[in-house]
């Protein structure tokens, strides 16, 4: 099985997804609020890409999120902080969701055989599924800004490693790949403390956002693994 890491959405075409399974990472924060909002009781997830496409689907079976630039848009009931989703108003709707690069991530990885989205809270869980699935892996870090982030790097390596070490699977790296888990090996036991040196960890610090980074750098505490469906709506798989 090989496994690509990719550094940030621009570095890949959509049709490089074609018969592979695809995870989009994006710890700080999209996927790791996508997975909490499925955990909490929200019947499933859309991402979609603009702040007006958003609003036109906003009804009572609905509850629309998201942020650019960090920020909560305005008029949407909650930002991009996976706490915001740990509410009972989201329990039974559907949430739809714009950020900055997690939705845009999965929007241009949905050719993919089978599409995940992934945090360092649900890792193991993913590394589970696409052992299952027995396809190829593009593992896609959404990045910031169009550039790598650390924290996405970082989860890549996670996944990559329980991939080998906990089912077993031999595996064919690309370099980043490589790199990445190489790193997450050996910086595991300061995990928060390493992506806290990162600029988005350091840009949502700023922020008032430290919970968030604490939250979202939490190991295998979500084991919820969103997966796309129909529609490009995220559903748990188990």
């Amino acid at each position: 099985m090989r496994v690509d890491v990719i550094a940030n959405v621009d570095d890949i075409r959509s049709e490089d997804f074609i018969q592979k399974s695809a995870v989009v990472i994006d710890v700080l924060r999209a996927t790791s609020t996508m997975i909490t909002a499925l955990a909490k009781g929200a019947c499933g997830l859309l991402p979609v890409e603009t702040v007006p496409e958003a609003q036109s689907k906003r009804s009572e079976h609905t509850f629309v999120g998201g942020e650019r630039y960090y920020k909560k848009i305005p008029g949407f009931q909650a930002g991009n902080s996976p706490h915001e989703y740990m509410t009972g108003e989201i329990m039974g709707k559907l949430v739809v969701m714009t950020t900055s690069n997690g939705t845009r991530g999965l929007l241009k990885s949905q050719r993919a055989s089978r599409l995940l989205a992934a945090s360092f809270i649900n890792g193991t869980a993913c590394a589970s599924a696409l052992t299952a699935f027995e396809r190829d892996v593009i593992l896609l870090c959404a990045g910031c800004k169009n550039e790598f982030s650390l924290e996405d790097g970082l989860c890549a390596g996670m996944i990559i490693d329980a991939m080998e070490s906990k089912f077993n699977r031999t595996l064919r790296l690309n370099d980043l790949g490589l790199a990445m888990k190489l790193a997450y090996q050996q910086c595991s036991h300061k995990l928060y403390e390493t992506i806290m040196e990162g600029s988005s960890a350091k840009q949502l610090v700023k922020l008032g956002f430290a919970h968030d980074v604490e939250y979202c750098t939490g190991l295998d505490t979500v084991p919820v693994v969103p997966i796309a469906k129909s529609e490009l709506i995220l559903t748990p798989l188990y």
